[in-house]
């Protein structure tokens, strides 16, 4: 039996890595924002990643831990590396430079209905059940509502909305394509995480050279911006998300989806002055209502 005191150490660790990795993953869309003032979107997308990528492997490296080996599985990272980093990484960047970081930080709560979309269609491991069904459901009114759809889609650009929704379904396609061709390989995750995200670099980095420099003048704010998006946001989130896997559970870990909308409307408002429709977050809450129902979280029905 863990003893009282250790028990209660490691709920108190995991609780703080929780919240840091909400307000982290929160506010990347408003450093994302910040980054557009001297990047273009494909440097923002490059500057993440890379930062990203040289947290990871350093701090594989300071664990002793080994990268993969299997030419194989590096594939499948870069794969997965197209879908979570690199064409995410330029469309919600290319995205905020139309719309607000809120309304960026809203429509990426639609990752786990997208996932489980995913799951249901391209890997379709078993049929649909009804609390999907409608979460899935609920999750497109959702959207629609937060869009302002009745309004045609208010001031929001088109191209901007569809490569956000473009941004959400790499994300969704990207964890079942995972948990199909690399868990089973059974390494460390941190292992993986440095793999995946250093491919997602070395893809990048040409197009970054080719442009990705939107201006040669920098403030010290969007710098710091986007080393805050890399080392944290890119970096040591990874491997806080692990870590709160391993004390709470993986079902804890993915609720902190429900966080970052929140703290992104609130750094948007605060610090940028960005303005919140009523419909905003009236959407955002009846996208959380579908993806809590599809994921089993909220139980609508018996069977």
């Amino acid at each position: 039996m863990h003893s009282p005191s250790l028990t209660h150490k490691n709920s108190s660790n995991w609780i703080s890595l929780y919240i840091a990795l909400g307000v982290v993953w929160g506010c990347s869309f408003i450093f994302i924002k910040l980054g557009l003032e001297f990047l273009t979107p494909i440097g923002v997308a490059f500057g993440r990643v890379s930062l990203g990528a040289l947290t990871l492997v350093f701090w594989a490296r300071f664990k002793g831990i080994e990268l993969p080996r299997s030419k194989k599985l590096w594939l499948h990272l870069w794969v997965v590396a197209l879908m979570l980093n690199v064409v995410p990484g330029f469309l919600f960047a290319f995205a905020e430079t139309k719309v607000t970081s809120i309304l960026a930080g809203i429509i990426n709560a639609v990752t786990p209905l997208m996932t489980l979309l995913a799951i249901m269609i391209a890997f379709r491991e078993e049929r649909p059940k009804n609390y999907q069904v409608l979460g899935l459901l609920l999750g497109f009114v959702g959207v629609l509502t937060v869009l302002g759809a009745w309004n045609g889609l208010g001031t929001n650009p088109l191209i901007a909305v569809l490569a956000l929704l473009l941004a959400v379904t790499c994300y969704g396609v990207s964890f079942p394509y995972s948990r199909k061709y690399v868990l089973p390989h059974k390494l460390r995750p941190e292992a993986i995480a440095a793999a995946q995200v250093s491919m997602g670099a070395l893809t990048l980095l040409p197009f970054y050279l080719m442009d990705g420099i939107a201006k040669d003048e920098y403030r010290p704010g969007p710098v710091f911006a986007m080393i805050a998006l890399g080392v944290f946001g890119s970096g040591f989130a990874y491997i806080w998300n692990f870590k709160i896997m391993e004390a709470a559970g993986s079902a804890i870990a993915s609720t902190v989806t429900y966080v970052t909308p929140l703290v992104a409307v609130i750094v948007g408002i605060i610090f940028l002055g960005e303005r919140v429709s009523w419909y905003e977050p009236v959407g955002a809450a009846i996208v959380l209502l579908g993806a809590a129902i599809g994921q089993a979280r909220i139980k609508i029905f018996n069977r």
